[in-house]
């Protein structure tokens, strides 16, 4: 049996992935400071036999006993509203993190995936995003802390495979959303649930004609597992190309709800990306994957989930 250790367990996207690989039969080791995650997301797990579940903060130095064949590297704060709060962490889990993890991987021979993500193009200059372009960030503006340690995370795995020979793969993350965000997440579809839901004011920043680009979060695992055990060592976009305005996501989610709330325009936050796409070219030629989910069938799960969990 092979043994994944995934790390961000308690989180959003680390928690599906746990439920995906205990799925496919291998033995999960789930790590997790719980400074974002929660344990309700992966509760379920806790009495499998092939999980087991480290509180463990991955700056630290990480000890795994026997074996690993795969290392997923998903710790993060991933929001705005999280990385504003913990600038020095998010930036110390994307480095002395992932030195850790790749350190650990090394000394295994595991293969090591880290979770990058769409922020590496900043405010893009080009759209949609392909993997060759490097990027528009302000390395000292609010959102550089998440961007720069991502970008940092890239070369250091990056440094890792051409220096020691490491099997690595780079997943560069689009928005994703599905059960499981954090209904304060602060990012754009769990704060309309939660408002259309309560009926309060729906908060769009800017003019709202800024657009984004939602993959569900089964599409987005599937696209990670395939890459995980493809031959591709450079970076590969995940994500929905299917771009969307903020307004029309607001729009979408009052539709669905059947909520009174009224949409209500704030300021745009400094260097808010005013578009996001995805070239998926090389997930469709390299992986054959291409998301499967359409955003009405994705939102309606979504608020399914919601609707049961917002207290």
């Amino acid at each position: 049996m092979e043994r994944v250790l995934i790390t961000g367990a308690a989180g959003f996207l680390g928690s599906h992935l746990c439920d995906l690989f205990i799925s496919k039969g291998y033995d999960v080791i789930g790590m997790d400071n719980l400074l974002t995650g929660s344990m309700d997301n992966i509760s379920h797990l806790m009495s499998e036999k092939h999980f087991t579940f480290y509180h463990h903060d991955v700056t630290k130095f990480v000890h795994v006993p026997d074996k690993l064949d795969y290392i997923l590297h998903f710790a993060s704060p991933a929001s705005p509203i999280d990385y504003l709060k913990m600038p020095i962490q998010t930036l110390k889990v994307g480095s002395l993190g992932t030195h850790n993890l790749l350190g650990l991987a090394k000394e295994k021979k595991a293969r090591m995936l880290i979770a990058s993500t769409s922020e590496v193009y900043g405010d893009p200059l080009v759209h949609p995003q392909h993997e060759e372009y490097w990027g528009n960030v302000n390395p000292i503006g609010p959102r550089g802390v998440y961007d720069e340690a991502k970008r940092f995370m890239e070369a250091l795995t990056m440094a890792y495979h051409n220096y020691h020979g490491l099997e690595t793969r780079i997943v560069r993350i689009f928005n994703t959303y599905g059960p499981r965000m954090r209904v304060d997440d602060g990012r754009a579809l769990p704060t309309f649930f939660s408002q259309a839901i309560k009926d309060q004011d729906i908060t769009v920043f800017g003019d709202g004609m800024q657009t984004r680009s939602f993959c569900y979060v089964s599409d987005l695992v599937d696209g990670i597992y395939k890459l995980l055990l493809s031959d591709y060592h450079l970076p590969v976009n995940i994500g929905n190309p299917k771009e969307i305005t903020i307004k029309q996501a607001a729009e979408e989610v009052v539709a669905l709800t059947n909520s009174k709330s009224k949409i209500s325009y704030k300021e745009l936050p400094v260097d808010d990306p005013k578009v996001r796409q995805p070239d998926i070219t090389k997930a469709q030629k390299i992986l054959n994957w291409n998301p499967m989910v359409t955003r009405k069938e994705g939102l309606q799960l979504t608020y399914e989930y919601f609707k049961k969990n917002l207290k």
